[in-house]
This record gives C-alpha cells, structure tokens and sequence, in this order.
C-alpha cells in the first residue's frame, strides 16, 4: 500500500519552505491551528521554534500531532466513561 504525501507551501522566519505529510497529519494540524485561532503557518513556526533542531520539521510536526491526537482521545476517555455508565443508556 503506498501513502500518498500532501505538500504544503508555507513562510517560517520569512523564508519559504515546504512540507510533504500524510493528509490525516495535516487535519490534525489544521484543527490544532483552528482550535488555537491562528494560521497553519504561525502553528508550524510556533513548532519549528520550540523543535530540537536535530528532528526535521516534518518529524516534529507528525509528533506535535501525535500528541494532540493523545490529548484529544484522553480527555474525551471520561466523557465517554459517563456515556457509558449513564442509566438513560
């Protein structure tokens, strides 16, 4: 099965660079930009800022991701544990 690469365009520190990931890496970067109410590139800067500069910004973008993605699914662990364990169920 082959995975397909999304490339995004974007300015860091007024320079241009891209970006290949997978899609679903991208939803999740967009809703994380969303949900914070700034561009997907001042996410991206604000990542490669804070990113070691030996992990490649791709790398560090799937991990920043990933723990969104984490942090997401634990929060919403009790709100599915009271779902759940409602009696109206």
């Amino acid at each position: 099965m082959t995975r397909h690469l999304l490339k995004r365009s974007l300015i860091l520190s007024g320079h241009g660079t891209s970006v290949a990931l997978e899609p679903e890496f991208w939803v999740v970067l967009d809703g994380m930009a969303q949900q914070q109410g700034q561009t997907i590139g001042k996410l991206v800067e604000s990542i490669d800022g804070k990113r070691d500069p030996n992990r490649p910004l791709a790398s560090a973008l799937r991990v920043a991701a990933l723990h969104a993605s984490r942090s997401d699914a634990v929060s919403s662990l009790g709100q599915d544990r009271v779902a759940l364990s409602s009696p109206d169920l």
